[in-house]
């Protein structure tokens, strides 16, 4: 039995999956717990997406210091540290929509907290996975998003009804905290003894921070001095890097808008109730969840099969996941029953998730050494793409509600669709002319 040895990195991978689901039943927790509390205290749309969308200005100003940080000091210790504070700042808060400045600057601490969390978790992913096993490790990390978003819409809206809207940040506070914990006690950095050939093939101790500047031995006996210099303006002017922005952008304009304004769309647009719609609420995430791990698996069977070459697996996930998903999303408003509205969104967000296998991981493929920075570069995009969908689609709704009267047409929220269905074409062109996969920073 000694000799099954359990791999460390897999825990790793593990726990870096628990993060990401821990982080996104916060996030739809509040969507869902906000959205009664201010309903009851008659707070307007434009209001509402005004409040759900401060969470990514204090996102979007973390990415890249983020990505900076996990590079300096290492991803694992700024990972720690940021699920500490969001988790602090969950159970120190009172949901009142009353007391707006409180909610704004909760927010957005809880944002910039969180916004150190993917460019921590790319850093670790990239020193400990080797590149054969990338895109279903980085596939099975992110989809932890999607799991935590289904395990939320189906077990808070309850929590909501009988214990109350604050109860959801008591519950959410705690299961950072427990995360932290396993972290803490399970985490460590990656050892050379553990992967021998990691400098050759681009992971390992090889990636882990350099401080300052550090002597590295030469083969002929003398040393020299290693510094750690980030060519930002290379990473600032390569379209590669461009091609996953604009994609990391689109995806998550879609991702956030249906996560913060489905709750809604199913209540106003289509007169249902969140509790009586039972687990299938749930299945645009859970399938999100399932198609992102099928995309990692076909991904790294297609490349160490030598079937398509990663520069097109890349480019071919990428493109199968957009263009389905833009048809998906434009079609959503024309369905007007709960079956119809939940299986576009779910093919839409499903799809999206696929399409992850493609820009998600090309940061990994091109720059592994400088895997966090690019990230944070890539997710400021996509961040800033949640703040201008979630606050667009507020004033759209209010228009609309000034229009029709009330948000239970289908012309009251077809523009609020196909924003993004318009997008996910734009972008997948974006992909197949600029994305590589092969490593173009060393």
């Amino acid at each position: 039995m000694r000799d099954l040895k359990f791999p460390k990195r897999y825990l790793i991978v593990i726990l870096t999956f628990i993060s990401t689901c821990v982080c996104y039943i916060e996030r739809v927790g509040f969507s869902i717990a906000y959205t009664v509390a201010a309903d009851d205290a008659g707070v307007n749309q434009s209001s509402k997406g005004t409040i759900l969308s401060t969470f990514y200005y204090g996102y979007a100003c973390s990415q890249v210091p983020g990505g900076w940080a996990a590079q300096r000091i290492g991803g694992r210790k700024v990972l720690l540290l940021s699920f500490v504070l969001w988790s602090s700042t969950c159970f120190l808060v009172p949901l009142d929509p009353n007391r707006v400045v409180t909610l704004v600057v909760a927010r957005l601490l809880v944002g910039v907290a969180q916004g150190f969390i993917f460019p921590s978790i790319h850093t670790v992913l990239a020193q400990w996975v080797p590149p054969h096993e990338r895109s279903r490790s980085v596939s099975l990390t992110t989809s932890g998003m999607y799991l935590g978003a289904a395990m939320g819409m189906l077990v808070l809206p309850s929590l909501v009804k009988y214990k109350g809207p604050q109860s959801v940040f008591l519950a959410e506070a705690a299961l950072g905290v427990l995360w932290s914990l396993l972290w803490f006690k399970y985490a460590s950095d990656p050892p050379r003894s553990e992967h021998p050939k990691a400098a050759a093939a681009g992971f390992g101790e090889s990636l882990l921070p350099i401080k300052g500047c550090q002597k590295i031995k030469m083969e002929n006996g003398g040393s020299a001095i290693k510094t750690a210099k980030i060519p930002w303006k290379r990473i600032l002017v390569s379209l590669p890097i461009w091609a996953i922005v604009v994609n990391n952008f689109t995806f998550h304009y879609a991702l956030y808008v249906l996560m913060n304004w489905l709750p809604t769309y199913f209540e106003q647009g289509l007169q249902l109730s969140l509790q009586e719609m039972g687990s299938s609420k749930m299945m645009p995430y859970l399938n999100m969840f399932i198609f992102s791990n099928i995309g990692g698996v076909v991904a790294d069977h297609l490349i160490t099969k030598r079937i398509l070459s990663v520069t097109r697996t890349r480019k071919f996930l990428n493109t199968i996941g957009f263009f389905v998903s833009s048809l998906a999303l434009m079609a959503l408003p024309i369905f007007r029953t709960s079956t119809g509205a939940v299986f576009c969104s779910s093919v839409a967000l499903g799809f999206l998730a696929l399409g992850r296998a493609g820009f998600a991981v090309n940061h990994m493929d091109i720059a592994p050494r400088y895997a966090g920075i690019v990230m944070g570069v890539s997710n400021t995009a996509g961040t800033l793409a949640g703040i201008i969908g979630v606050d667009l689609t507020g004033r759209l709704l209010e228009a609309s509600k000034t229009t029709y009267s009330d948000l239970s047409s289908a012309e009251s929220w077809r523009s609020v669709f196909v924003i993004p269905g318009l997008l996910c074409i734009f972008s997948s062109f974006m992909f197949l002319l600029f994305s590589t996969g092969e490593r173009i920073f060393d």
